[in-house]
């Protein structure tokens, strides 16, 4: 048995505002505050009220893909125009990604073309996230997704049917403060009990939280 990715949650000032720059930015559909599904897996980008003043980086952000060079730089600009702003983060001269800050400061990086770990993959081509290779065999197991990477405790996940990864940097992971961006999947009870036997914990009704504290949703 498995549980179902249905979304990742993010907190926003302006939740319908959000959502209609990711749905520009990613092409998709954009129902209110939502972000309908787009690649395979085809999980939603939901934004809701409550977002604090941004501190420190968010535990995750989004890698988008260029599959020929001038489309990373047709990306930047489609993001510029949508109200994303170059964001500062001393890169080293020979990193070809550039860094994007959406409306509300999330952080992006658009992709150089030609990247070999995000062939294969969509335009959303990753999540990556701060976190363990504890987490990252976790959600492999939760999901059901292959680890396609495993080295250096770093770990990444995808579905067997290709799209977006999910991947973890390792050590030092940072503490859980700042704005909150949670995975909504959907789970019946028998697969509660699994989640929590590979070593979830149980946070409140319908939440749990992984390995490294990060809390989940469970929908029915």
């Amino acid at each position: 048995m498995s549980v179902r990715l249905l979304a990742l949650s993010v907190d926003a000032h302006d939740p319908e505002a959000q959502a209609a720059f990711w749905g520009g930015l990613l092409g998709r559909p954009v129902h209110g505050p939502v972000v309908r599904g787009g690649d395979e897996p085809a999980f939603e980008l939901r934004f809701v009220p409550g977002a604090t003043d941004k501190s420190r980086p968010n535990w995750i952000h989004f890698h988008l893909t260029s599959a020929r060079d001038e489309d990373q730089e047709r990306t930047v600009e489609r993001a510029l125009a949508l109200g994303a702003t170059h964001l500062d983060v001393v890169q080293l001269p020979d990193e070809g990604h550039i860094v994007l800050a959406d409306p509300e400061g999330n952080e992006l990086c658009v992709i150089e073309a030609g990247n070999r770990f995000l062939a294969g993959t969509g335009f959303l081509g990753e999540l990556a996230c701060d976190g363990t290779r504890e987490v990252g065999l976790f959600w492999s197991a939760a999901l059901d997704w292959r680890l396609n990477w495993d080295q250096d405790e770093e770990t990444s996940v995808q579905s067997p049917l290709g799209g977006t990864k999910i991947s973890w940097g390792g050590p030092p992971v940072a503490p859980k403060t700042g704005r909150r961006m949670r995975f909504e999947v959907e789970a019946t009870p028998s697969e509660v009990e699994r989640l929590v036997a590979l070593g979830a914990a149980r946070v409140a009704d319908g939440v749990l939280a992984d390995p490294d504290g990060n809390e989940f949703v469970i929908r029915s």
